[in-house]
């Protein structure tokens, strides 16, 4: 993960550094700016600290700021709620033994309640892999299935690409929330090999990974392009369920994408062959 593994804060704080412009900030740009964004000078100027402060931050050689001091960077920074939270938390991060994380199962409760619900609906894991899914869901979108992992097909399948009707905004959302995902466990062995590959095949998610946005994918509405069906408008919710997160897809009731969902439906159920 880069120089993430080394010093998170200071990442963090270089990457939303290079993103206000000094226009944000309310001092004059001048004509002879050698880095994008804000000066080390002019931000610990802005938050009241001290430049050498600010560069031991950066540097990682200071990993005891004050909560004080943080919020006048998120300020300086422009960071919003989540993403000040997230500063917060990296600050907070101490050196801790590795850990071994447990395998991601699906309990057979949530298998016997994606069967029973009506609306597409899968489980995944916190790096996207889709663990289990309905029928609706795999008729909604083939790469909702298990052994698929969403935030890959975002950036790598165009026919997924295709399925998006902004990808644009879907990609920099899925990455967003990946990143906050990710937090400081940057040993887990599934979330490097994810970046690593990513960061090798995708020139996208290489340029939104250096940008450190953070972001919570949760509830919200999605438009999808339906290759049979044509475009869909759904809500989307996500249900933590201990570490597995349920998602559900579903539209308005009574509505034109109720309808299109409906057939969807019809057409999953005609093409099951006898063994299914």
């Amino acid at each position: 993960m880069g120089d993430d593994r080394a010093n998170l804060l200071g990442s963090y704080l270089r990457a939303r550094r290079a993103l206000v412009t000094p226009e944000q900030a309310g001092i004059p740009a001048g004509t002879n700016r050698r880095v994008p964004g804000l000066r080390r000078e002019e931000v610990s100027m802005l938050a009241g600290i001290s430049a050498d402060y600010y560069l031991r931050l950066e540097r990682g050689r200071d990993h005891n700021p004050s909560t004080q001091v943080l919020e006048s960077l998120a300020r300086v920074l422009r960071l919003d709620e989540v993403e000040q939270d997230f500063l917060l938390g990296l600050a907070a991060a101490r050196p801790r033994p590795r850990r071994r994380r447990k395998p991601e199962r699906v309990p057979a409760r949530l298998h016997q309640l994606l069967a029973s619900v009506r609306v597409p609906a899968f489980v995944e894991g916190r790096a996207f892999d889709v663990l289990a899914s309905n029928e609706l869901a795999v008729a909604l979108s083939p790469r909702l299935q298990p052994g698929y992992n969403r935030l890959r097909s975002l950036l790598l399948d165009p026919e997924e690409q295709a399925f998006q009707q902004d990808w644009t905004r879907s990609a920099e959302g899925f990455v967003a929330a990946f990143r906050k995902s990710v937090g400081d466990d940057i040993d887990d062995p599934r979330l490097v090999e994810l970046v690593g590959e990513l960061a090798l095949a995708s020139e996208r998610f290489r340029a939104l990974w250096a940008r450190h946005d953070v972001r919570s994918l949760d509830g919200g509405t999605t438009t999808v392009k339906h290759p049979v069906v044509g475009e869909l408008h759904l809500h989307r919710d996500k249900l933590p369920v201990g570490d597995l997160l349920l998602v559900l897809y579903y539209p308005d009731q009574g509505s034109e994408s109720d309808e299109k969902l409906q057939v969807l439906a019809s057409l999953a159920q005609t093409t099951r062959t006898p063994l299914e």
